[in-house]
């Protein structure tokens, strides 16, 4: 199998730089509709509601923070 860093590994080795600029564009994009007058709640109905987006981004938050720390955790990648 292939000998894979792990995330600590790879972001203290330049990988901080490609961390900030991939994060970066999805994040300035989230907030074009902000800057047109356009909220979450307005488009929110039936099942995808805005507290329903709320808490997935916040499992989703958990999930990579649970990931990184069994990774930390072990010594070794996961994927």
């Amino acid at each position: 199998m292939f000998n894979r860093p792990g995330s600590f590994s790879q972001i203290s080795n330049g990988g901080a730089t490609w961390f900030v600029g991939t994060s970066l564009l999805p994040s300035v994009a989230s907030l074009i509709p902000l800057f047109k007058g356009v909220s979450a709640e307005s488009k929110s109905e039936g099942v995808m509601t805005s507290d329903a987006e709320m808490w997935n981004g916040r499992f989703a938050m958990v999930g990579v923070v649970a990931f990184a720390f069994t990774e930390y955790v072990s010594g070794r990648t996961l994927v």
